[in-house]
């Protein structure tokens, strides 16, 4: 597809007041910031819940950032719930009569409803929506985005692929903080804390320390401790490539970051997009480039966006911003310390001593505020240079000598001198970054002159002069007399790109009319950009609801797959070794889902199982980039059904002739009946809800979509991890990627122990991409009893590094519960003799105070 060639956008991340003024003098194009709840609701919806502005300020914001010429988009975007609905309704028209420029949305149902309520305002596709593909693209905008945030794990050759298969607008990330897993694919806060990344509550399980074990042994890693903390990313330097791509928007990560933060890194890729853009060569300096560092940095790279080096994405030797390195510990003294310098420092610098390389109890590290440096027993007057070893001391306690040790980096984390470089763009009374505006002076001696200013969006104003041009009598008006008093737009967010003048006769106005003009007409542009934009805003929900529920009533007695309440219920297991497939066979479930690392095995076991007499289904993987694309006809081409994971492979399956059934898993997130609903409209059989719900939630789902159209995970390991970067590469080779690794993932177990002794399985994709499974099977017996009183009759059982025993005990313990011939006490006690780290309730767990579902009419 032809796409518009546009310079980017440079989008600029906003947690409060000082951040939003600082991105917009620093020359950020867009900003992106959350909305808390208004008075009496209960929670707002986006996904960095400590940040974010009142909903009752937000008109009186989008004013301000329109007469500055800036765009505002808000994050909507966290999963919505069944009974949060009529508030999202309520906050969805609030936002759109408020003059947002655009809704960043991850739920499908929810952003489907968001264009029915305000048709004309604009939906971007979040990150969250793990869109790597076109056709994840196209799956957003088949719910109405009309752009998408693409996935930080993509290199540029897939984003110039994606770019050349779709018109819909693309948004990159740049610069800031990575997660380790694809966003909305990360279930690690839920499994854990109970606290759901996809609900804005991450709780950083990523950023804390692991062992690695292999084939049950643990591997000394030395100085990497911290396996699933990657660095930051920083792409200053393909910004001409992704300008040349054809990217619209570059976005800068970090809406807990401070104002600094904000306006070093939205200067630097202003700067970098308007070089490129204009062919220039990047002009970036090294101190600009140490700026950056110094700001805030877990290790500054391109990581994805240059290609796939896992040895370069998780360092592992410290989680937390480090700055840059200023140099190695040489020794201790008695009252300091000898620091080889890298970098130049200065008294009042912050430094600190990186103990990673022997493992200082807690993590805790030594370091404060450089009080003066020593030279041969003399205190130096200047700063310390590169190239010298000098002694470094601190204030009274605020070193511990004897926890430093020889060879451990040295890193300044604070720097006094960032500060008063980004002073200007911070604290600066008036305008800082000027946006262009054209002036057109008319006058006519005898006729009242008029003045009129357009600015980069081709918005214009004409005023008139209070009293007619008169003759001059000295000097008469000209050009460059104009240029200079019209030019004076100090302090009003403009500056002066271009003149024309009509003037006829030789015509005289003093000074002080010409200024009075040149305000008139600036106040009045200034108003004209600050207006909100008519739009058409209506409540949509109980349409929507009425048109979800009804398709269900509907559609209830014609579904093969339905099943009456009485029906017997089905186990389907999935498994993910050919080991695993034997047990399985000898347990007959109702189906059998083949979950394999490498493809060469599907085939024949697809054959095995069909040989049974057991339906059988295939398993896709959770991401498709655009070079894996070839694995939806390989997958068709087993014959077999299959299990969707993939938003981008449910678009492209859409065409597709011959399909044979699908069923949605939890990986397409459906969390309320609007989604839930959308995607089986899309050729699903049955979806798996999303692992946010808890097993009331499930429940009530249930009733809202039919229960026969759902199918729940009765025993798993949540996958709390899904993550581009592999473990295996990273720690078992000196390989980059599949290519140069030697795959170890074919021939070695993993497992990451936490610091509470639980050894969590991981196991990599057809792609490389690796899950980290939570060690202890998530059970749902104590909540099966509800279940099946709902109607529901799909249970799926998953099995991660299960012996062939463990499988078969798992399925006949269900069973034998399902046929009546135990109960719960008896389901939850055998499955906790299975279990070799114990058993967890984890994600289906309902707190006391939950409630009933009382949020939703029911509509007939």
């Amino acid at each position: 597809m032809a796409r518009a060639r546009v310079k980017p956008e440079v989008m600029s991340p906003v947690g409060g007041h000082a951040q939003l003024r600082a991105a917009v003098e620093a020359g950020a194009d867009a900003v992106f910031f959350g909305v808390n709840a208004p008075a009496g609701d209960a929670r707002g919806f986006h996904a960095r819940a400590k940040v974010g502005f009142s909903a009752e300020e937000l008109p009186d914001l989008m004013r301000g950032l329109h007469e500055r010429g800036v765009l505002g988009f808000v994050t909507f975007n966290v999963l919505v719930f069944d009974r949060e609905l009529r508030q999202a309704e309520r906050q969805i028209m609030h936002l759109a009569e408020s003059g947002v420029d655009a809704l960043i949305v991850q739920d499908h149902g929810v952003a489907r409803l968001i264009h029915e309520i305000a048709p004309e305002l604009p939906i971007h596709g979040s990150t969250q929506m793990s869109i790597t593909s076109a056709e994840g693209a196209e799956l957003a905008r088949r719910f109405g985005a009309s752009r998408v945030v693409l996935g930080r794990e993509l290199s540029l050759l897939d984003i110039e692929r994606i770019a050349k298969a779709t018109d819909v607008e693309l948004e990159t990330f740049v610069h800031g903080a990575l997660c380790v897993s694809y966003s909305g694919q990360c279930f690690s806060s839920e499994a854990w804390g109970g606290r759901s990344a996809n609900r804005g509550q991450c709780a950083q399980a990523c950023r804390l320390p692991y062992e690695l074990f292999v084939d049950g042994l643990h591997r000394d890693l030395g100085d990497a401790r911290y396996l699933l903390s990657p660095g930051d990313l920083y792409a200053l330097h393909q910004v001409p490539e992704l300008v040349r791509i054809g990217v619209d928007c570059l976005k800068i990560e970090g809406r807990y970051k401070d104002a600094e933060f904000v306006a070093l890194t939205t200067a630097a890729y202003r700067k970098a997009v308007d070089e490129a853009w204009a062919g220039l060569p990047l002009s970036v300096t090294a101190q600009e480039e140490r700026d950056l560092e110094q700001v805030y940095s877990r290790g500054l790279g391109p990581h994805f966006m240059s290609g796939t080096n896992h040895q370069t994405v998780v360092r592992g030797r410290a989680p937390r911003h480090r700055g840059v390195r200023v140099g190695t510990v040489r020794g201790v003294t008695e009252r300091g310390v000898l620091v080889e310098l890298s970098e130049a420092v200065k008294p009042g610098d912050g430094l600190v001593f990186d103990p990673a390389n022997w493992r200082a109890p807690q993590g805790r590290e030594e370091g404060g505020f450089l009080y003066g440096l020593w030279l041969g027993g003399r205190q130096l007057d200047h700063e310390g240079r590169p190239g010298q070893t000098y002694e470094l001391r601190f204030g009274r306690g605020a070193v511990d000598g004897s926890r430093v040790r020889e060879g451990d980096p040295v890193w300044r984390t604070q720097d006094p001198g960032l500060n008063a470089r980004v002073k200007p763009l911070v604290d600066s009374a008036d305008p800082v970054y000027t946006r262009p505006v054209t002036a057109h002076f008319v006058g006519h001696v005898g006729e009242t002159p008029t003045l009129t200013l357009t600015d980069e969006q081709g918005r214009a104003v004409t005023v008139s002069a209070d009293a007619p041009l008169s003759a001059a009598r000295n000097r008469a008006l000209d050009g460059a007399g104009l240029q200079e008093q019209l030019g004076k737009l100090g302090g009003t967010g403009y500056h002066l790109a271009g003149l024309t003048v009509d003037l006829r006769g030789e015509g005289f106005l003093p000074v002080s009319a010409l200024n009075a003009l040149r305000r008139a007409a600036t106040e009045a542009l200034t108003q004209v950009r600050g207006q909100r934009p008519e739009r058409q805003i209506a409540p949509r929900l109980d349409d929507a609801l009425r048109a979800a529920l009804s398709q269900q009533i509907g559609q209830e007695m014609n579904l093969e797959s339905a099943a009456p309440t009485d029906a017997k219920p089905r186990l389907h297991a999935l498994v993910r070794t050919p080991e695993q497939l034997e047990a399985a066979l000898a347990e007959r479930p109702d189906s059998i889902t083949l979950d394999y690392l490498e493809l060469y095995g599907l085939k024949p076991s697809v054959e095995r199982v069909k040989a049974a007499g057991i339906p059988v289904r295939v398993a896709s993987p959770r991401i498709l980039k655009p070079t894996e694309q070839n694995l939806e006809k390989f997958l068709l081409s087993l014959g077999a059904e299959v299990l969707v994971r993939s938003g981008g492979l449910l678009e492209g399956l859409q065409d597709a002739p011959d399909l044979p059934p699908l069923t949605g898993d939890f990986s397409l997130n459906a969390a309320n009946v609007l989604t839930t609903r959308a995607l089986l409209d899309l050729n699903l059989r049955r979806v798996t809800p999303t692992h946010d719900l808890n097993a009331q939630q499930v429940t009530e789902l249930a009733g809202l979509v039919g229960p026969e159209r759902l199918e729940v995970i009765a025993y798993q390991h949540l996958p709390v991890f899904h993550t581009e970067h592999c473990v295996f590469c990273r720690f078992l080779s000196e390989g980059t990627d599949y290519t140069s690794c030697g795959h170890p993932c074919e021939s070695h177990r993993v497992a990451l122990r936490d610091e509470r002794g639980v050894l969590h399985p991981v196991m990599a994709d057809v792609g490389c991409r690796n899950t980290v499974f939570e060690g202890r099977p998530q059970v749902a017996g104590l909540h099966l009893p509800d279940w099946l009183a709902a109607g529901l009759r799909d249970f799926r059982l998953e099995f991660v590094h299960e012996t062939p025993e463990q499988v078969r005990a798992v399925i006949a313990a269900h069973r034998a519960f399902l046929n009546g011939e135990s109960d719960v006490t008896d389901l939850v006690e055998a499955l906790e003799a299975v279990a070799d780290q114990g058993v967890t309730g984890g994600s289906l767990f309902v707190p006391h105070d939950f409630g009933t579902l009382d949020a939703l009419p029911m509509l007939s």
